[in-house]
């Protein structure tokens, strides 16, 4: 949908409300709503927000300490300027349309700390390198006959999933929540997000959606979008959905596997199948998927941003826990998938938790600095990567990921300190609220026995 038809559609009554969001740094979408006239007269160039969006948890809670907005800083406002290029009609709302936008200051430039110019920053990167990146994000989710209200007022204990056994595949228990997921597929479609499928996943009443590979910006657009709307379409029938990693202890977690490729800038075809031989990778996919491994530890905070990721890197789950790539293998952190123009590296270490635009920056970058400084590429794993002593380790916990990215002099140069400063503030907040909860697991434990 372009800015021509959008008019049209106000003038003829067909759309009455814009979506004006950006996205803050937990991946949610966040803006507000607009009268269609008043878009065009007003906000079809920038809308305010005030700056504290870039500095709240996921309780909006204002963290302190930040040098971006604070209390001392008097939380004041940035812009959201539209990208025309995410407008379109989101089917499931009558009369509504979605813009995107880019965080900005006063001055209109880009601010830093927004994951929507993270993303960018690593584009602008690799097209002077004389690439772009296409990118695929596969997300992972559970579906409930619950509402989302009912599921709140069971304090998500006894939710009533819409199977009860392992659909993995499986067509006969798919059927029974076919409703949503044809109301999902045929939206995304017309909302100009293509679907190519959907499946049962591994866990009863778990389902996997992939989205059509897009340009990367594209792609995390269309990420957010899909993800905010499947809730939306779930709550609308009467159902609720959650992408934590891991929502139960005792049945599998859900993944987004980010698939990235590289094509020249001025051409659209894929580099990574030119000059391979055989079964090797060509040296420009060798030094990419190299880069990624070296600084699988450093970018992982970026995979897995809350205390919760780490709890679905299980053994024997199909969530990996070894920084080890090989070629279609599930076992391991990152796969080698495809043939000729299709040949890419998929990373399988996020969850479905994860925001787009920093897991797909910070795969770009750490591809980026394997292009620039050619580390050796290891041979490709074979067997169980579980049970490998001698690989390197996916970190096991948020206060892990954290150490190893605030000491990252990789990405502090890919990001920028203020950056990684940023977001290490922002994770060190997210484990200190866990810290200092009191958990079930613990009550039961101790309440008698300690």
């Amino acid at each position: 949908m372009d800015i021509g038809s959008l008019r049209r559609s106000i003038k003829d009554g067909e759309i009455d409300t814009i979506l004006v969001a950006m996205v803050d740094m937990q991946g949610r979408m966040v803006g507000k709503r607009v009268t269609g006239h008043f878009f065009l007269d007003s906000v079809r160039d920038a809308m305010h927000l005030c700056d504290y969006l870039l500095t709240v948890d996921m309780e909006m809670e204002p963290i302190p300490g930040f040098k971006f907005a604070s209390w001392d800083r008097g939380y004041g406002d940035l812009s959201v300027r539209p990208d025309f290029n995410t407008l379109r009609r989101i089917p499931w709302l009558p009369g509504t349309a979605l813009v995107l936008g880019d965080a900005v200051d006063h001055h209109g430039n880009e601010i830093p700390v927004s994951p929507r110019t993270i993303l960018k920053q690593q584009l602008r990167r690799l097209q002077a390198l004389g690439y772009t990146a296409k990118v695929g994000s596969e997300l992972e989710f559970y579906a409930f006959d619950d509402s989302f209200d009912l599921a709140r007022q069971k304090e998500y204990r006894d939710l009533k999933t819409t199977g009860w056994y392992i659909e993995d595949y499986h067509i006969f228990q798919t059927t029974k929540v076919e409703p949503l997921m044809r109301t999902i597929r045929n939206s995304m479609d017309a909302a100009g997000i293509p679907v190519e499928f959907s499946k049962g996943e591994w866990g009863p009443g778990q389902s996997e959606i992939n989205l059509r590979y897009a340009e990367a910006l594209d792609m995390a657009d269309r990420h957010v979008i899909f993800k905010n709307g499947v809730r939306e379409m779930a709550f609308l029938q009467g159902k609720a959905v959650t992408f934590m990693a891991k929502w139960r202890e005792d049945l599998a977690g859900s993944s987004c596997h980010v698939h990235t490729s590289l094509w020249g800038s001025d051409s659209d075809r894929s580099v990574f199948p030119e000059s391979a031989k055989g079964d090797d990778l060509s040296p420009i996919f060798r030094s990419f998927l190299a880069g990624q491994l070296a600084l699988a530890s450093d970018m992982t905070y970026f995979l897995a941003p809350f205390v919760n990721s780490y709890k679905r890197f299980q053994s024997g789950t199909f969530a990996p826990t070894k920084a080890v790539w090989s070629r279609d293998n599930r076992t391991a952190g990152f796969r080698v998938v495809g043939t000729g123009p299709s040949l890419r590296a998929e990373c399988r270490i996020p969850g479905a938790d994860v925001n787009p635009y920093l897991a797909v920056a910070a795969l770009l970058a750490a591809g980026i600095h394997g292009l620039v400084h050619n580390p050796e590429l290891a041979p490709p794993f074979e067997g169980n990567a579980y049970e490998a002593s001698d690989c390197a380790d996916v970190p096991t916990s948020l206060n892990e990921a954290l150490a190893v990215l605030e000491q990252s002099d990789a990405l502090r140069k890919a990001f920028g300190s203020e950056v990684v400063d940023h977001y290490v503030h922002a994770g060190r907040w997210e484990q200190s609220e866990f810290d200092r909860r009191v958990t079930d697991w613990e009550r039961i434990r101790y309440f008698e026995r300690a």
